[in-house]
């Protein structure tokens, strides 16, 4: 893949040589650790000045790929809260008023607005089943389990600054921090970010600042892919214990692209429906075409049998969340040209998700991608198709391609693995990230249909 740096944009504190010289720290058998007193200087004197901190004016271009922040709790030994363990609680959980809210899902909305507060997000929506509430934010998603709560913010926001809020109200409900993951894809416009996101070195010493409010944040940081292109950073702090039930296995696929297709972008943009119908609030226009965009897009084929709760924005962007049972997805769309980008994460739990990634490129028909997977040792095991460590052959994704202007035939887009690159960290987790570029000669609509199928060396009469 090309490197995807843009130096009239560039920040110095993310560019290519300084990620080198990070990465050369953030070894497998070590990864990084932060200097202590650099970092509670950092937490004490950046902190809360960054909460008055100025988003730059829209120019057209928006930073798209997410900041995730996924917490895991427990209970506190010789806690009041610590009755049962907390496999039992998942299991007894309704928003109905048939059995009581439990752990996370106890907090309050004002403690919820708390924490979006400080990552410079709002609450925008929800939808709840027995397992999980599931929260469309002006800025992505946020996700509360009785136990884990999964945050993830785009643009400009200041996710990690939650850390500290979600620390005392875990305590104020009898749980203590079991594991920490953070992860982003480098930035597009790093020059953008606010403390404490100017560079991946900056979010590991703000992370290790917080040693004082738990021990716990004792993590390691690690950088996957090429430092010239896409590349994923990754944080993990993991003291939990694993069982050997296939209940307690874990996986999470994310899968981000890029210069998604022209015809699929505009139909992310407010004004391609009709506004002003007499008679109809503003809200019931935003509810309104927020479903026409999911149907007209094919979004709801992604996520069958789901509850699905959709937002559009004006002038354009668009957020989605689906739960069914214990699993979440969810899509968030900036459809700006020269800067268009959508990404599918979910922590579905299925053998293969081989044809959940092809119907999602299909969908959006992105120039190239970035796929993400985090998951442990059992969840990694359970897979019998991982495009990510299949050969280069059978990692390629063939998907039906839109039709030329002028020309009624669809020829099938191929995508090509170009990067790959894996990492086990702490005991057991199992870090994942691959790039996928379109082949130019489907682009251009020049490449056979059979020719996306056909094995190295092999001829068809």
């Amino acid at each position: 893949m090309a490197p995807n740096f843009d130096e009239t944009l560039y920040n110095t504190s993310e560019s290519p040589s300084d990620i080198v010289g990070l990465t050369s720290n953030v070894l497998p058998d070590e990864g990084y650790r932060a200097d202590p007193a650099l970092a509670s200087s950092i937490l004490s004197s950046s902190d809360d000045e960054s909460a008055q901190a100025i988003d730059r004016d829209y120019t057209g271009f928006f930073e798209g790929p997410e900041k995730t922040l996924e917490v895991v709790f427990r209970p506190i030994e010789d806690s009041q809260h610590a009755a049962v363990a907390p496999g039992q609680l998942t299991e007894s959980i309704s928003t109905n008023g048939e059995y009581p809210l439990v752990g996370l899902r106890r907090l309050a909305r004002p403690d919820l607005d708390r924490i979006c507060e400080r990552a410079r997000c709002t609450i925008i929506s929800s939808v709840s089943n027995r397992f999980l509430d599931a929260y469309v934010l002006s800025e992505s998603s946020l996700f509360v389990y009785p136990y884990m709560l999964v945050l993830k913010t785009c643009g400009t926001t200041t996710l990690l600054r939650c850390i500290k809020i979600l620390i005392d109200l875990g305590h104020r409900l009898g749980l203590e921090i079991d594991w920490v993951g953070y992860s982003r894809k480098n930035f597009n416009f790093p020059g953008d970010q606010s403390f404490p996101h100017q560079s991946f070195q900056q979010e590991l010493d703000y992370l290790y600042s917080h040693r004082s409010l738990c021990d716990r944040l004792d993590g390691n940081g690690y950088t996957l892919g090429p430092v010239t292109g896409d590349h994923w950073f990754v944080y993990v702090a993991d003291h939990t214990t694993r069982k050997t039930s296939e209940f307690d296995t874990d996986r999470v696929l994310n899968i981000m692209m890029f210069d998604i297709d022209e015809t699929v972008a505009q139909k992310f943009h407010y004004d391609q429906y009709k506004t002003g119908i007499e008679g109809e609030s503003k809200d019931d226009e935003m509810n309104r075409i927020s479903k026409e965009q999911t149907v007209k897009s094919g979004i709801n084929e992604l996520c069958p049998g789901a509850v699905i709760d959709p937002r559009a924005f004006e002038p354009c962007g668009y957020s989605m969340n689906a739960i069914l049972f214990h699993s979440y997805s969810t899509i968030h769309i900036t459809p700006e040209a020269g800067s268009s980008y959508a990404s599918f994460e979910t922590n579905q739990k299925v053998k293969s998700y081989k044809s959940l990634i092809s119907n999602v490129i299909r969908t959006f028909r992105p120039k190239h991608f970035c796929l993400t997977l985090m998951a442990d040792e059992g969840g990694l095991l359970e897979m019998k198709e991982n495009p990510l460590t299949d050969s280069a052959l059978d990692s390629k994704i063939v998907v039906p391609g839109s039709a030329k202007a002028g020309a009624g035939k669809k020829y099938p887009l191929l995508y090509k693995r170009s990067s790959m690159a894996s990492i086990k960290v702490e005991d057991d987790c199992c870090c994942l990230m691959g790039n996928w570029v379109m082949d130019k000669k489907s682009e251009n609509s020049q490449v056979h249909p059979l020719r996306a199928s056909k094995s190295r060396g092999l001829s068809v009469s």
